[in-house]
């Protein structure tokens, strides 16, 4: 049987570079994937380094809320 909460959930991750750079600049997108994680393994947020098509180089990319 199914438990009440799901062990694995879904995330977005959103590049940091983009956010930061963005305060003075023309705002051209924010670079985001949805991937899993297991919740019991990775409690804590998760950090990835992944390709942003706005910066044109890889960055890390954080979860964030949904």
């Amino acid at each position: 049987m199914a438990k009440g909460k799901d062990v694995r959930v879904r995330i977005i991750l959103e590049c940091t570079g983009c956010v930061r750079n963005n305060v003075n600049k023309k705002p051209r997108g924010i670079s985001r994937y949805s991937t899993q994680k297991n919740r019991h393994n990775t409690p804590n947020r998760l950090e990835l380094r992944k390709f942003c098509p706005y910066c044109s180089k890889h960055t890390i990319h954080g979860e964030i809320k949904k």
